[in-house]
Parts: C-alpha cells; sequence; structure tokens
C-alpha cells in the first residue's frame, strides 16, 4: 500500500507539473483591446536609386583627347569644359581659307577701281559718239567713220559689264569662303565639349591621350532635379497611387527616413511580375546619391477616419474567412469574420466589431484556437 501511495503521489505531482509547465501555457494567450480612431493607409514597394535622364556626353567626331578635367562624382555646372579633342590642321586650314578671302577681297576691290575707270572711258566715249552722230546726220563724216565711234562706245559698256561680272562672282566666292570659315570654325568649337546641364558625373568612360571615335560617350551626367526611386508596387494595389502623393523614402546604406513625393507612374504593367513602376522624387536629395542603390518606399494614398483598428498580427483565417478571435465569458474564445475596410503595414480597419471588444491574439507555439476553445490570459 505504501508503494502505491508512493507512486500515486508521483504520478500526482507528475500530472500536475504537465499541467502547470505545459497545459496551461499551451492555452495562456495574450488579449489587446480594438481600439477606435484614424489611420493612414499607405502602399509599400521596394526600388532603386534611378534618374529620370542620364545625359551621356561624347563628341561627334574622331580624334585624341588632350585634356579631360572632370571626374567622377564631381559637381559640374552648365558650360563647364569637359574636355578638348585634338583638331589636327583645322586651325590651318581655318588660315588658309581666311588668306584666300583677303586676296579676293583685295581682287574686289582692284576690279572695283578698274570699273569706275571703265566707267569714265565709257562717259567718254559716249560724248564722242554724239558729237560725231551729228556730223553724220549732216554728211561731214562718213558712215564708216560713224560706225567706228558707235562700236568704240558698245565696247566701252561691254568692258564695264564684263568687269562687273567679274565682282560678281568673286564677291559669290567670298561670301562661300566665308561660310566655310564659319563652318570650320563651328566645327572647331566642337572639339571642345561642355557640359549641357548642371550635375554630378556618374560615369568616366575615357582617358586623356585616349583615341575616341565618333560619336563615343565621355562621361555620364545625372541633373540631381531628375534623381528618383524606381518603385515597384503589386497592381492589385497601385491604383491607390496618385501623382504627387506623399512617400517616404528609406536608403539602405544609411537607414535614414527622406520626405518625398510621387513624381511619375509608368503605365505600362510588367507582364511577368505584375508589378507597375512608381517613380518618387526626393524633397531633398541627399548629398551624395548613388545609382542603383535600393530603398524602401512608404506611399500614403488616404486616410480612414472613426474606423477599428486592429494589428495585424490579430488577424486569422478560420474556415475559409478572414477575421480575428474574441474572448466570451473571460474564458472561451470565438471567431468573429470581419470585413477589413484596408490596411498598412501595422493595421487593418474595419467596421465589424465594436471598440474596447478583447481580442486574442493566436500564437503559432501555443494550441491553435477553436470555436469554445478555454484559454487562460496571460498575466491574469
Amino acid at each position: 500500500m505504501k508503494k502505491l501511495l508512493v507512486y500515486g503521489g508521483i504520478i500526482l505531482i507528475i500530472v500536475f507539473g504537465v499541467y502547470q509547465k505545459i497545459f496551461i501555457p499551451k492555452h495562456t494567450f495574450k488579449t489587446i483591446k480594438a481600439q477606435q480612431g484614424s489611420m493612414k493607409i499607405v502602399v509599400s514597394g521596394i526600388g532603386n536609386v534611378g534618374a529620370k535622364n542620364i545625359y551621356k556626353i561624347g563628341s561627334i567626331y574622331a580624334g585624341k583627347i588632350l585634356d579631360l578635367t572632370v571626374n567622377e562624382g564631381e559637381f559640374i555646372k552648365k558650360g563647364t569644359l569637359i574636355a578638348t579633342i585634338d583638331f589636327v590642321d583645322l586651325k590651318d586650314k581655318i588660315d588658309e581659307l581666311k588668306a584666300t578671302r583677303e586676296k579676293v577681297f583685295s581682287d574686289i576691290q582692284s576690279l572695283k577701281i578698274d570699273k569706275q575707270s571703265a566707267i569714265a572711258s565709257y562717259n567718254y566715249q559716249i560724248e564722242i559718239y554724239k558729237k560725231n552722230e551729228k556730223l553724220f546726220n549732216k554728211g561731214a563724216i562718213s558712215g564708216l567713220e560713224y560706225t567706228k565711234y558707235q562700236t568704240n562706245k558698245e565696247i566701252a559698256k561691254l568692258k564695264i559689264d564684263s568687269i562687273s561680272a567679274k565682282i560678281s562672282s568673286l564677291e559669290k566666292q567670298s561670301q562661300q569662303l566665308m561660310a566655310n570659315i564659319n563652318g570650320l570654325k563651328q566645327r572647331l568649337s566642337r572639339y571642345k565639349i561642355y557640359a549641357p546641364v548642371s550635375g554630378y558625373i556618374t560615369k568616366k568612360l575615357v582617358s586623356n591621350y585616349q583615341i575616341i571615335m565618333p560619336n563615343q560617350t565621355l562621361i555620364e551626367i545625372i541633373n540631381p532635379d531628375d534623381v528618383w526611386i524606381k518603385t515597384y508596387i503589386d497592381t492589385r494595389i497601385s491604383g491607390k497611387v496618385k501623382l504627387n502623393s506623399k512617400a517616404n523614402i528609406v536608403l539602405q546604406s544609411s537607414n535614414i527616413k527622406y520626405s518625398g513625393f510621387v513624381a511619375h507612374i509608368k503605365p505600362i504593367t510588367n507582364s511577368i511580375t505584375y508589378e507597375r513602376e512608381v517613380d518618387v522624387k526626393f524633397n531633398n536629395l541627399p548629398i551624395p546619391f548613388y545609382l542603383d542603390e535600393q530603398a524602401r518606399i512608404k506611399i500614403y494614398v488616404g486616410n480612414l477616419k472613426n474606423i477599428i483598428k486592429i494589428p495585424n498580427k490579430a488577424i486569422s483565417f478560420y474556415n475559409g474567412k478572414t477575421g480575428v478571435w474574441i474572448l466570451k465569458d473571460k474564458k472561451h474564445v470565438e471567431f468573429k469574420a470581419i470585413k477589413i475596410l484596408d490596411n498598412n503595414e501595422k493595421f487593418i480597419a474595419t467596421l465589424d466589431i465594436s471598440k474596447d471588444t478583447t481580442i486574442v491574439l493566436p500564437n503559432p507555439k501555443n494550441k491553435a484556437l477553436v470555436n469554445g476553445m478555454k484559454i487562460y490570459i496571460q498575466g491574469k
């Protein structure tokens, strides 16, 4: 009998220990109270630092780089000299054309003097012709002699016309030479590469004395005003996002929260991932910035008022329905199906339960909740 009593006591101790150490903890849950209030609705996504425009600066001509004066990471202003390309004998050609044009100009001036002389000679021949025309009409000179004076007048006129034609031809030649000089000057100016915009140099693709091909890119520039986060949002929730919606940006490198706004929504959905590109700009761009750096984005799309807020961790799925476990008569649980109006990263919004309702938080380490199950409240 004593042994039986001893064994019975041991069994009772074990059962009591199991009850206290295993059964009760498995049936003990935390509870919270449903709260009434307002809730900001956000849409979250992951993106990378990118830019609306990346300016690829290069030379339209081939040649050797004589002086590349900028470096990656450097901020340059619009109009800054970036590089000079070897223009070989371009200046010599310009000087040669200028010398030719000066000679043409000199020839024009000489011909203009000859023209003045020819005009004077022509006027003189006209006077002689008029006098002899009167003599011819009186029969004082022969027809042959009269014809000679008429011919001399016409020859003088032709000489004027000839000189005028030469002057006109040389003036056109001078204009063509000037056009060629200006063309070469314009081409010469293109051997000096200037920044078309202000911005940061993100890539330097060549070095000094390197031979480049026509239209080869030398550097890439990004204007700070063009920097944004290329964010990818699930299409099912992207419809809530509007232009100029406020946003928060957290860069992977700093974990600092920056404010921003939606600057662009791409109208095409990725047919594989079913995501839409939403581009978010910084209100104040952090300097320095790094292209392709990952960032977490939260976009504020609305604000619900006078709703019941329930933490996301309280939401359960039971018999194919979404809802929460609520405490009945302070001991037992009951599943309450609810309609979720909206959600953010912390809460869901609903109107299907009342304020101060006691909600039981599921715990995957504990026994699965079922309707009518008796539980213990942690802390009581």
